[in-house]
């Protein structure tokens, strides 16, 4: 057992290494294999502007990492009957209790919005079918937001499409998280602390680094289009902060291997294993599901987990209906983080595993071939 797990983590240091070597500044992963054991490896430094080595300590922004968290808090809610999957959330969240539905745009330039024909549920926000969308990747939310010159979080932004009609990646789980603290009273950082990080031993997991974690921090890197890689200044708002549910945690590789861990293992403190399993149900099927145009190149170079591949999304995750190119069997979980942030969890296998990088945009073609060659040195035994 002791050889497969060193043979495993040899496989994983090259991968991580030759990552560096292909350009990256530095990467950190963390395994859970199949025999229940865990590795933590990271490669490179932890910026071009900083040059302390990268450890498996390390902090990144996690980014939509946060979703499946905060996906979590909600279905503990739904455990406890205090939510409903198919409740309208307008209940809770006025903002969206009469949506309006983006119907295009007139000779002008200017937007039509017509009537939701139905609510927002719950089940939609946890599974991008509420019709609310992120610009950086909908070219028809960019243009209503470049025509209203709309920011974030200033009133309700209107749904690319009648409730449950599609899917699109969206801000429906920053939506979730006001829910949870609309439902409970506490704020999300609050209830994620007590009800899902605690009991895993996530200590390392937040909406804002301490001052400790700030020290061991990640930098924040850009791809010109040159190809060349600089280090650029990045922070979140600092508390009080949005706490977006859809993005706004950091954590370590090891930290967030602790959720993923319990979600193979059935999802034990945190959930019940009927909850688990729901999570794995197929909720959207289509080739469209987990793909992100690159509409805003800045930010996103165009992502699809499974080319040419249908895809699935259940509450949470993305799931694969047939084997993944570089180990996972079919029916695994996984998703990913803005900053090329990367993980899965099959449950068939036991086997789960996190790949973190600091860089923009996502879908960088060498954070991308990083990522596969870990996934491919985990079930290299």
């Amino acid at each position: 057992m002791a050889v497969a797990q060193a043979i495993e983590g040899a496989a994983i240091e090259a991968a991580l290494s030759a990552a560096t070597v292909s350009g990256l500044p530095g990467v950190a992963a963390a395994a859970r294999l199949a025999d229940g054991t865990t590795l933590e490896r990271a490669a490179g430094m932890r910026g071009l502007d900083n040059p302390q080595p990268m450890t498996p300590d390390t902090v990144f922004w996690i980014a939509s990492f946060t979703k499946a968290l905060t996906t979590t808090a909600v279905l503990q809610l739904v455990e406890r009957g205090q939510v409903g999957l198919d409740d309208p959330v307008g209940r809770w969240l006025p903002a969206l209790a009469a949506p309006k539905v983006l119907a295009g745009f007139d000779a002008d330039g200017a937007p039509r919005l017509v009537d939701a024909q139905g609510p927002v549920t719950v089940r939609q926000l946890l599974t991008h079918r509420s019709g609310l969308a992120y610009d950086f990747c909908h070219a028809e939310c960019a243009r209503y937001s470049a025509a209203t010159s709309a920011a974030r979080g200033r009133g309700a932004p209107p749904l690319m499409f009648q409730p449950g009609a599609a899917w699109t990646y969206g801000v429906g789980l920053d939506s979730a998280g006001e829910l949870v603290t609309a439902v409970t009273g506490k704020t999300l950082d609050v209830h994620l602390a007590k009800e899902v990080f605690a009991p895993l031993g996530m200590s390392q997991t937040g909406f804002a680094p301490t001052p400790d974690q700030a020290g061991r921090r990640a930098s924040m890197h850009a791809r010109g289009e040159d190809g060349t890689l600089a280090a650029t200044p990045f922070q979140l708002p600092p508390p009080p902060n949005p706490m977006m549910g859809g993005g706004g945690l950091y954590s370590t590789a090891g930290d967030y291997l602790k959720f993923l861990s319990a979600i193979l293992a059935g999802g034990a403190p945190i959930l019940s294993a009927e909850t688990v399993a729901a999570m794995q149900r197929t909720e959207w099927e289509g080739p469209e599901v987990g793909v992100l145009p690159g509409v805003n190149s800045a930010l996103c170079a165009g992502f699809d987990p499974f080319p040419g591949e249908t895809k699935r999304w259940g509450l949470g995750f993305l799931i694969n209906p047939r084997p993944g190119p570089n180990g996972r069997t079919a029916g695994s979980l996984a998703w990913a983080g803005l900053a090329n942030c990367y993980y899965w969890a099959d449950p068939a296998a036991g086997v789960a595993g996190v790949f973190l990088a600091q860089l923009l945009p996502f879908g960088d073609p060498a954070a991308l071939e990083a990522f596969a060659a870990f996934e491919r040195a985990v079930y290299s035994r």
